[in-house]
């Protein structure tokens, strides 16, 4: 990969547009990138991560914070364009990230989403659009460099402090940054799961222990009395022997259940036996009772038969007669029948002839039908009247909805004047109202744009004033870690010092008698040093050393910590200012206080919301206003239509009286005495119906004395024929079918016991059973039920005694499956746990107790260092070298520990013992080393372009050549380097620049010793 060109605008410090031409400084082989702290070096390699990735490095783009410059215009949007060889293939990456901007129409800003461009450049079609969705350029990029985010990061951006840290870590600090670049995730992820595959075998060998427990638990409670006299045996889930222990102690519950089945079986049998005998006894008992008592109710019902024969005879007699004065029963009908009519004829008949007038009360039939035909003439006469009624009764009804629409249209008429007269006033009114809530919306959206300045300021100026108070604390916490470092330096120096005097005595302690000296080469050692008083050992300034390092690290963090409380305060102060605060020189002003900042973002909410609900009463007021010119046409409409109605109903009022006169003068002779010609006809029609309805009473009334005549003679002569002196008597003597019915079932019953009674009394087996002795089932009954109960409960001790042996049977069968199943499951767990814990690293199997991720990132660490020695032997002049270390520190596991060879003095020593100048090159020779590695393990990626970050500045001058050395040999490959530094030494040494100049309006950034870049 090479980059080319970076163009960034309104990013981060940069408020306009800036070019980084990488062809012209990568043509050096190594270039400088310096410049102020805060003007935004660490801006432009997180521009490039940007261009690549769509984010920045570590924490920088957490929510909250922002890509866009503070020093750019509202209108000019954040933009990052790079430019790269990657895979063969020239590209350009452009990415604008989610941003305010304003609004095209009206006042204040809308948030435009992110964009992103990719495009690719041919020699013979020049740059070619390919894509501008985000997912599909963030593949294409990352498919091509093979690398994420935190492996560019850690390989082309080469953290240096980061590396610092890894060369002193433990193993566990290691293996978390390794894992992430190697992404070892997968072998982790294997150790995870046969753990997970250990602890479900072991889940599933205890359930299958537990189960056969529980079973042993139910063979217990199957056996009853059984387990009594042989205890289960007592063994837990787990032990050994648990299986075969419950398989042999059911055989024996078995056995001890079958004999007691026999003795069961035997019991049952005998009780059977006697229930048999006793249930003989007690059917002959009661047969005999039956008999007796059948005899006795025998001679009961007899003795009653004789005492009901008179009410028999009785019954008979009466039956006779009511079956004779059945020929009688239809003249009797008849007669009543027509008796009934001519009552109904008479009251009809006396009903009729009281409504007749008194000419006519002595009438015969033929007479009033005359009368009748006379008035429906009359009736006739009058169709031609009810006509003209009809018609005079709707002109007076539409003459009433005339005057009723008139009075109407004068209140409309006299309604639109009364409102027409105030509209000019009322349309004034509420105009105004929409011009002042058109002007509140216009003052409303100004004080809103002010409103979020504001409010921007008044937060800044509260982080500005709690920061001053932590920058004080942040001083004093700085100055007691210097002087603590300083004096841990001291005790330091001082116990080496002491310590070299007396190293001869510690050489001497290593002495072996035959052996040589390791510093003189004798093999006699006549006399050795010995150690003084208040020798100081390895161990004690290894310990002192540690303390030093422990306090420089602590004195470096608490001056990180105070120059980026000092970079926030600086920043909130100038934002706290305002836009126009930095144009004032230094001492000119006060610094703004909270409380008036405050005080102007109440006052301005306050106006903000009071324009806001005028406002907001526009929409209100533009329809009231709608509404009221609608009305007032609606209004001129309404009185104009009126007025069209108004002289239409004149002229059809005159029409209609003329009409009315004429037909008033046909009805006065129609109606005569009545009020109505309705009532005229009403009073013909009513006469007519009385006179038709005494006609016919008169006709029915002769008919039915004529029928009534009749139906007396027939009466009489059925009543002699059938035996009966007269009508009267053979009515007397006629019944129902219902009392005939009760009569004949009273003598058929009667007849039905007798035969019966008499059945029964031959019956010989009764009779000689009424001459025995009284029957006693009581006492039979009673040996009956203690048989039974007796058989009962033998049946029930034989049926438990054969379910405990089915039961027993069945828990059995399943306890040997069940041991038979947990022969595999046992196998299984063996074989995953010992899996398992070599994978952990706990298994004695595992000498070196490394978990199997472990052992993954120790081979690449083993790779790591054997790259990185390379490098490092040049910068140290041929002293160090990396190696790496699976010992065991401690109690920890072994795997990723990392030393330095000394050359000087033959000895392995962990890499915290370093000095700041040769941490410094150590770990830049593992981080190229590292890239080397990540390089090769992503897919072979050529990196063109690397850039080392700061940490030069411990460097002596002649260490300082051979890093430099080292790196210029880096053009070999044709790579380019660009060192990050605040060194000055090193503008002098790299004539290839790029620097980031800071300043009031934004930071800007100037190339120079460096050769022009072939053309695009």
């Amino acid at each position: 990969m090479r980059l080319h060109r970076l163009t960034v605008t309104a990013f981060g410090p940069f408020g306009v547009t800036q070019e980084v031409d990488f062809d012209a400084l990568s043509s050096a082989g190594i270039f400088l990138l310096h410049g102020p702290t805060g003007a935004g070096k660490t801006s432009v390699l997180d521009a490039v991560c940007y261009g690549l990735y769509g984010t920045v490095p570590g924490s920088r783009q957490s929510p909250g914070t922002s890509l866009r410059s503070d020093h750019a215009p509202a209108d000019r949007p954040t933009e990052v364009s790079l430019e790269l060889t990657v895979g063969g293939r020239r590209l350009e990456v452009t990415r604008r990230p989610a941003q305010p901007r304003p609004k095209k129409r009206g006042g204040g800003y809308t948030t435009e989403k992110a964009q992103s461009w990719l495009r690719e450049y041919h020699p013979e079609h020049g740059w070619t659009a390919l894509s501008r969705s985000h997912q599909e350029i963030g593949e294409e990029i990352g498919g091509l460099l093979g690398m994420s985010r935190d492996q560019f990061c850690q390989v082309v951006l080469l953290p240096q402090g980061d590396f610092a840290r890894f060369l002193r870590a433990d193993a566990e600090a290691r293996g978390k940054l390794l894992g992430r670049l190697f992404d070892t995730r997968r072998f982790a992820a294997v150790e995870e799961r046969l753990v997970e595959l250990r602890r479900a075998a072991e889940s599933r060998v205890k359930a299958a222990d537990e189960q056969i427990l529980a079973l042993a638990q139910r063979i217990a409670q199957a056996a009853g009395p059984v387990a009594d006299e042989a205890p289960p045996p007592e063994t837990r889930a787990g032990e050994p022997g648990l299986a075969q222990g419950v398989l042999r102690w059911a055989a024996v519950a078995r056995v001890g259940a079958g004999e007691r089945l026999d003795i069961a079986r035997s019991a049952l049998a005998a009780a059977e036996e006697r229930g048999t005998a006793a249930r003989e006894a007690l059917e002959s008992e009661h047969r005999l009772a039956r008999l007796q008592e059948r005899h006795e109710e025998t001679r009961r019902r007899a003795a009653g038969l004789e005492g009901r024969r008179a009410e028999r005879d009785r019954c008979h007699e009466q039956l006779t007669r009511a079956r004779k004065a059945e020929l009688v029963a239809p003249a009797l009908e008849l007669r009543d029948e027509a008796e009934r009519a001519h009552r109904a004829a008479v009251v009809t008949r006396e009903r009729a002839s009281a409504g007749l007038p008194p000419a006519l009360a002595a009438a015969g039939p033929d007479q009033l039908a005359d009368e009748e035909r006379g008035l429906r003439a009359q009736l006739g006469e009058l169709d031609a009247a009810r006509r003209a009624e009809l018609r005079s009764g709707r002109i007076d009804a539409e003459l009433t909805a005339l005057d009723r629409q008139s009075r109407a249209d004068d209140e409309v008429i006299q309604e639109a004047a009364q409102w027409l007269a105030g509209w000019e006033s009322e349309r004034d009114v509420l105009k105004g109202r929409v011009e002042s809530s058109q002007e509140a919306a216009t003052r409303a959206e100004q004080i809103a744009g002010r409103l979020e300045p504001a409010r921007r300021r008044l937060e800044a100026a509260r982080r500005r004033d709690a920061l001053g108070a932590r920058e004080q604390a942040a001083e004093e916490a700085l100055t007691v870690a210097r002087e603590h470092a300083v004096r841990a330096h001291e005790t330091w120096l001082a116990l080496r010092e002491q310590r070299l005097r007396g190293i001869a005595a510690e050489l001497a302690g290593g002495l072996v008698d035959g052996e040589p000296c390791t510093v003189c080469g004798s093999a006699a050692h006549p006399e050795p040093a010995v150690a003084g008083e208040g020798h100081v050992d390895r161990a004690t300034e290894e310990e002192a050393l540690a303390a030093h390092q422990r306090a420089d690290r602590a004195r470096a963090e608490a001056e990180n910590e105070l120059g980026l409380l000092r970079e926030r305060l600086t920043a909130a102060g100038t934002e706290a200012e305002g836009p126009d605060g930095g144009a004032q020189p230094s001492g000119s002003r006060e610094p703004v206080t909270v409380a008036g900042l405050q005080e102007v973002f109440d006052r301005l909410t306050r106006e903000h919301d009071d324009a806001h609900r005028t406002a907001a009463r526009s929409h209100a007021a533009r329809e009231a206003l709608a509404a009221a010119e609608r009305e007032h046409l609606g209004r001129l409409d309404d009185r104009q239509q009126a007025e069209r109605r108004a002289a239409a109903r004149t002229s059809r009022r005159e029409a209609l009286e003329r009409e009315q006169v004429m037909l008033e003068d046909e009805l006065v002779r129609a109606r005569g005495e009545c009020t109505t010609v309705a009532d005229r006809a009403a009073l013909i029609e009513r006469r007519a119906r009385q006179l038709s309805a005494g006609a016919e009473a008169l006709r029915t009334e002769y008919a039915a004395a004529e029928r009534l005549k009749e139906a007396d003679g027939r009466l009489a002569d059925a009543a002699f024929k059938a035996g009966f002196d007269t009508p009267r008597a053979a009515a007397a003597a006629l019944l129902g079918d219902d009392a005939q019915r009760e009569l004949q079932h009273r003598i058929d019953a009667w007849q039905t016991e007798a035969a019966a009674v008499a059945d029964r009394l031959a019956e010989t087996d009764a009779r000689d059973a009424a001459a025995l002795p009284p029957a006693d089932p009581d006492t039979a009954e009673a040996a009956y039920h203690l048989a039974t109960r007796q058989v009962r409960d033998a049946a029930a001790a034989h049926s438990a005694a054969r379910e405990r042996c089915s039961e027993l049977g069945r828990l059995s069968r399943r306890a040997e499956e069940e041991v038979r199943s947990l022969g595999p499951l046992r196998q299984e767990y063996e074989g995953v746990a010992r899996l398992a814990g070599l994978t952990a690293g706990t298994s004695a199997d595992n000498e070196r107790r490394m978990r199997l991720e472990a052992y993954v990132l120790a081979a690449r660490l083993e790779q790591v260092a054997a790259a990185a020695t390379a490098r490092l032997r040049r910068m140290s002049a041929g002293r160090y070298t990396l190696v790496h270390s699976d010992e065991r520190s401690g109690g920890r596991r072994a795997g990723l520990g990392l030393h330095v060879v000394d050359a000087w003095t033959g000895r392995e020593r962990d890499t915290a013992t370093l000095s700041g100048g040769e941490t410094f090159f150590a770990s830049l020779a593992l981080a190229l080393g590292l890239a080397d590695v990540v390089t090769d393990e992503t897919g072979g990626v050529r990196l063109d372009t690397l850039f080392i970050d700061e940490g030069f500045g411990s460097l002596d001058d002649q260490t300082l050549d051979e890093v430099l050395d080292v790196l210029d040999s880096l053009r070999e490959r044709d790579r380019s380097v660009g060192i990050v530094s605040h060194v000055g030494d090193l503008r002098r040494r790299i004539p290839a620049q790029l620097e980031v100049v800071k300043g009031r309006t934004g930071s800007v950034v100037r190339q120079r010793g460096a050769m022009a870049g072939p053309p695009v």
